[in-house]
């Protein structure tokens, strides 16, 4: 017997009623009003046919499902958020307690409303695969778990556990899945739904007993309210120091478990989507909204009919970008040449791609045998041997436009005529790096940011001659490397260094002026950057700042009559580089080699001589953020951005603008254009030209437009 709906299909083997979703026109399942009532009519046939006796939920597609339709909430007005969350409650009450058990059968990403079907489930089944992951993610988006994500996953798993799932977002993969307690067995993907049959007859008959599977020291401190209380005062307070509060979020995650823990099924629930509402009408939660739907966005590819194949990729410098660029590449399939001029280089290379791996088979993301084949695919060289095959070269050597010159020169020797040339640099001009190119419209910008493997974006840059289907290739490559990717055009530091640049600056000068610089990283993480700029610093390196301080776009600042300093270049002269030679701005252990937590390194005294000030924690917040601000406007008004959300998600996923904020563009959208074009007005008149606002900003203010007209 089958029975087929719009969205589930519903069929029965062995008295098993399967249940497979299939949203059509759509590559994920979501679930929405229109899926629960779909549900209901389901639940409906399955309660009246007598041959059922369990149930099997699976998907028919690569991902069990991505969640609710947020951009649907995101219309609601008033109560409508917390009626349409317990319309979605009342269904996942059936599933729980129906006398005809249901198993969820997980395979690929299950995610938010996913997972939270499947604790409302019986029991649960996983594929074991790298692709098969769980999670609660709404933490990232403003909100709370609101289909019973913060009743049901601490009785199933515990609280500790339960509380690192939903305060972190994480994915949950499926050995750690199981470890926890939140699936009850992992198969092979192709066993996947026999196995979840098997599971939902032996519920059914009473033969499974679930084991909780906490160790006995966290049963105890988990079993009463004090030491209940202790777990959740030390969460708060470890929140509130990584976030300082920015973010409402994590706090009533921990209010709903709280009351959950202490009140019945029923009331938690309601709690839950109270609390769910008015996250959702907070301001954080509809910026972290927005990025969500515009990163989301960026993963189509506007120019995919221009796409040519790639099967091999040659990696030119095996330092830390490229070895990072080869790590990432390696994992989505394609042969990968690595070259370097040093055969130590590439040895060490090859050893860390193989540990960044081998910890990937300890977290059961990879098996051993798939680590070996992927390593067989990595080959690495001090000749270009190989690179006539490649269909693309990425060259990430040092920043010196000698030095790419001759790189390009030397590549165009040994490669075919239609390989795309890809430079990673951060500042350099592609039309100068083109300039000696036989065919510049084969050469663009990606500008990977360190560490490859962790930082997710690719900021790709087209000159002039770049044909479109090279762009449209590097588009498609960076979104297989599973970066969230904006193109720019070129110019002076592109965009993300454009716009850092300044920054930085006033950092600097904010410290001849005799601010502490713990003080000035302290102040901008309060206002919401996760990295204060002073370690920043330090982390990219004094002398890559010194280098990007004196080239084209420290001239084209010092155009506009900003005002800069040649403080990093003296330091960097002095043998200052920061974190890498363990010599910058803070101080580092010399046994170690670690930042001693509170500490400056005494030896900058003699390039930041001890001044008294009375600079408030408000006036370095405002010069910092409205220097980046005013940069990405002007980026916006010349041209190098084509449109606002690539500047907000460049701005947040690059360098750190605080994601709650909504990234520079919906900040000045958020905070009115009047406000900040009077506050750059303000610091213009006190410090000087380099604030004067973009000229966007008038025009914008007279034609009453905003930079987002949603």
């Amino acid at each position: 017997m089958k029975t087929k709906q719009a969205f589930l299909n519903l069929q029965i083997e062995d008295n098993v009623g399967i249940i497979t979703m299939d949203k059509p026109n759509s590559e994920y399942n979501i679930i929405s009003m229109d899926t629960v009532s779909e549900f209901n009519s389901v639940l409906d046939e399955i309660e009246k046919n007598n041959e059922i006796k369990a149930v099997v939920l699976i998907s028919a597609k690569k991902d069990f499902m991505a969640g609710a339709d947020i951009k649907t909430f995101l219309k609601m007005k008033g109560d409508e958020p917390k009626q349409a969350a317990l319309t979605g409650h009342k269904l996942l009450l059936r599933i729980e307690d129906s006398k005809k058990p249901f198993i969820s059968a997980i395979h690929g990403a299950c995610m938010g409303g996913g997972t939270e079907i499947s604790l409302a489930c019986a029991g649960r089944v996983s594929a074991k695969d790298s692709k098969t992951m769980m999670g609660l993610p709404e933490v990232k988006l403003g909100l709370l778990p609101g289909m019973g994500g913060t009743q049901r996953l601490p009785k199933l798993v515990g609280l500790q556990a339960s509380l690192d799932v939903m305060l972190t977002g994480k994915n949950i993969y499926a050995s750690k899945a199981r470890k926890i307690g939140l699936v009850d067995l992992i198969v092979d993907r192709p066993k996947l739904l026999t196995a979840a049959k098997k599971h939902a007859l032996n519920i059914a008959s009473g033969k499974f007993k679930r084991k909780d599977k906490r160790p006995l020291l966290v049963k105890i401190l988990e079993s009463n309210s004090v030491t209940r209380n202790i777990i959740f005062k030390k969460a708060g307070e470890i929140v509130q120091r990584q976030t300082y509060g920015n973010y409402p979020a994590p706090f009533k995650i921990m209010e709903s478990v709280k009351f959950g823990l202490s009140h019945t099924l029923d009331k938690g629930i309601e709690n839950e989507v109270t609390l769910f509402q008015e996250l959702l009408h907070t301001p954080q939660a509809q910026q972290l909204i927005n990025i969500f739907l515009g990163m989301t966005s960026l993963k189509k590819n506007p120019l995919h009919d221009k796409v040519k194949n790639i099967n091999s990729i040659a990696v030119l410098g095996a330092g830390l970008m490229g070895e990072g660029i080869a790590e990432i590449s390696l994992q989505k399939g394609w042969e990968i040449i690595l070259k370097d001029i040093s055969s130590d280089m590439l040895l060490k290379a090859r050893k860390n791609i193989r540990k960044a791996l081998n910890k990937k088979i300890k977290q059961k993301v990879y098996q051993k045998t798939e680590v070996d084949i992927l390593m067989n695919k990595l080959h690495t060289d001090i000749n270009y041997t190989g690179f006539t095959k490649a269909d693309m070269v990425i060259e990430a050597v040092f920043e010196d436009i000698h030095l790419k010159h001759n790189i390009v020169a030397e590549l165009e020797e040994n490669i075919r005529e239609d390989t795309i040339i890809a430079t990673n640099t951060s500042a350099l001009p592609i039309k100068a790096i083109a300039a000696v190119a036989k065919k510049p419209e084969n050469v663009i910008g990606m500008h990977y940011f360190s560490p490859v493997a962790k930082m997710p974006l690719l900021e790709i840059i087209v000159h002039e001659k770049t044909a479109d289907w090279v762009t449209a290739t590097a588009l498609d490559v960076g979104i297989k490397q599973a970066k969230t990717c904006i193109v720019v055009k070129d110019g002076p530091g592109f965009y993300t260094t454009r716009i850092l640049a300044p920054f930085m600056n006033e950092a600097l000068l904010l410290m001849e002026e005799g601010v502490d610089p713990l003080f000035i990283d302290k102040t901008m993480k309060k206002f919401g950057f996760p990295v204060g700029p002073i370690t920043l610093i330090d982390e990219v390196g004094i002398d890559v700042g010194a280098h990007i301080s004196t080239g084209d776009l420290a001239e084209m600042f010092k155009k506009r009559g900003a005002k800069s300093n040649d403080i990093l270049k003296r330091m960097a002269e002095s043998g200052f580089k920061g974190k890498k030679n363990k010599k910058g701005f803070l101080l580092y252990d010399e046994k170690t080699g670690k930042k001693v937590r509170g500490k400056i390194n005494p030896a900058i005294s003699e390039f930041f001589p001890s001044k008294s000030n009375n600079i408030t924690t408000e006036e370095i917040q405002q010069r910092m953020a409205m220097m980046m601000v005013n940069e990405a406007v002007l980026c916006l008004e010349e041209g190098i951005l084509e449109k606002p959300l690539d500047g907000d998600i460049g701005a947040i996923f690059g360098l750190g603008f605080p994601p709650f904020r909504g990234g520079p563009f919906r900040y000045v959208d958020y905070e009115g254009f009047d406000k900040i074009s009077n506050l750059l007005k303000s610091l213009e008149e006190k410090h000087g030209a380099r604030f004067k606002p973009a000229d966007l900003f008038e025009k914008y203010i007279k034609e009453n437009r905003k930079f987002y007209e949603d």
